[in-house]
């Protein structure tokens, strides 16, 4: 029906603004992603609508002048920041002769382009290949053709079908390995439980400045640009800060308005991370004009994934484009931090955002004043390699009497035999008075 182009791709952006239901576009992202894609921006349609044409989308009179655009600039793909049906998207190529692709196809293009890893491919990969399956007819007079030839004739089955059933042998396939990893990830999880160590992650609206501040918190290297979705594969390293032991940080994939339920779905052993986290911090660019709304995409995303409920701690990022701004800690009617002004960039406010993070894991943490036997050097040694000891006084039969401070999980892990009174509420380094004594058995 017409050639699909290898590469150098000249595109014409179309912006559809949706009074119902109401759905504000937001044109400079989408030249944004197009951009990453990797085409070249040759011309931009804008259209308002109440609500979609079933036939193309922007309706006949827009699609016409749309197909004169396309000819005049000498389009080779026309890109939609909307979500096309299967239907639309074969009646918007018959028309104008060209390849045409919607929000999640330029989404997942680019996330094909930069994942790295074994595991991102997959993910990638499965993604593509379920919205690849309800777009099988698509420009491919081939697949309605029916199979023939000597011992085949007869009901036969058509190409199309062929490839439906290739492709869902694909889709088990990639599922069965992925599985795989995420049990993978699981005993890795299961690991860090086991060594007590706490996990703080990253999340934030793509370009947000998460990878910059990754590196900075952590001393890596990892790939970082100003560009969407630079990094999609899940990073941990180490990150110090005052008076806790290493935390465990992770940064990971960003999120976008309209991200495609097929991502996330593929996505969902890394997003995993986030939602077993000790510690979520939400990175916001505060330079953004539209801060306040990608605040809400985020949000929106947690509660899809199930991480709602995880402990979060705002770091509003790029003060240095903001004037008036400085570093400063932002704290609720308890005190306690709930958002942090800084700068990956220049590295100013770092300092306060390690503060702050050593605060709201103190906050999960349980004091309590124990007693050891001289028999229980080893476990004395491991308080204190955590930096979980507050006060320490010897005993005069020998043995020591400690005032330290675990999380729950640690707790249960170094002294099961000490019972916790219920309910395992919080308490304060800073309003530390715990009286009660318990002995802990070799």
């Amino acid at each position: 029906m017409f050639d699909r182009h290898q590469g150098g791709e000249r595109a014409v952006l179309v912006n559809v603004i949706l009074a119902s239901p109401a759905t504000p576009g937001d044109p400079a992202e989408f030249a944004e992603l197009a951009s990453s894609a990797g085409v070249e921006c040759v011309g931009t349609l804008s259209a308002r609508r109440d609500r979609p044409d079933p036939k193309h989308f922007i309706g006949e009179g827009k699609a016409e002048e749309l197909k004169a655009l396309v000819a005049d600039v000498q389009a080779d793909v026309v890109l939609f920041d909307r979500t096309l049906s299967p239907a639309q998207e074969r009646n918007l190529e018959r028309l104008l002769s060209c390849r045409v692709i919607d929000r999640t196809g330029v989404i997942l293009d680019i996330f094909a382009q930069r994942a790295r890893s074994f595991e991102g491919q997959l993910q990638v990969e499965m993604a593509q290949l379920r919205h690849l399956s309800t777009r099988l007819v698509r420009g491919w007079t081939h697949l309605e053709r029916q199979r023939g030839g000597i011992g085949l004739r007869g009901p036969g089955e058509t190409q199309l079908e062929t490839d439906r059933r290739l492709i869902g042998n694909r889709i088990k396939q990639l599922n069965e390995k992925l599985e795989k990893l995420r049990r993978q990830r699981q005993q890795s999880a299961r690991a860090r439980r086991r060594a007590s160590l706490s996990t703080a992650a990253l999340v934030g609206y793509t370009n947000a400045g998460k990878s910059t501040l990754f590196n900075r918190l952590t001393s890596s290297e990892t790939y970082a640009a100003d560009q969407l979705f630079a990094t999609l594969d899940t990073t941990l390293r180490r990150m110090n800060v005052p008076g806790e032991h290493p935390v465990l940080l992770s940064d990971t994939v960003g999120f976008i308005r309209d991200l495609p339920p097929d991502l996330v779905a593929a996505f969902h052993a890394t997003l995993d991370e986030t939602k077993d986290a000790t510690l979520l911090l939400h990175i916001i660019d505060a330079s953004a004009e539209d801060m306040e709304s990608k605040r809400e995409e985020v949000i929106n995303v947690l509660e899809s994934i199930g991480a709602r409920e995880t402990p979060l701690l705002e770091v509003y990022n790029k003060i240095d484009l903001c004037a008036g701004l400085e570093p400063r800690i932002e704290r609720d009617e308890h005190g306690a931090p709930v958002a942090v002004w800084v700068s990956a960039w220049s590295g100013v406010g770092l300092d306060l955002l390690r503060a702050a993070i050593a605060e709201r894991l103190d906050l999960e943490k349980l004091a309590r004043r124990i007693e050891l036997r001289p028999a229980d050097g080893r476990l004395r040694a491991q308080l204190y390699e955590m930096g979980a000891v507050l006060h320490e006084e010897a005993l005069e039969e020998g043995g020591w009497r400690l005032d330290v401070t675990l999380s729950p999980g640690r707790w249960a892990r170094l002294m099961p035999d000490v019972p916790l009174p219920a309910p395992l509420a919080a308490v304060a380094i800073d309003d530390f008075e715990a009286d009660t004594e318990a002995e802990v058995g070799p």
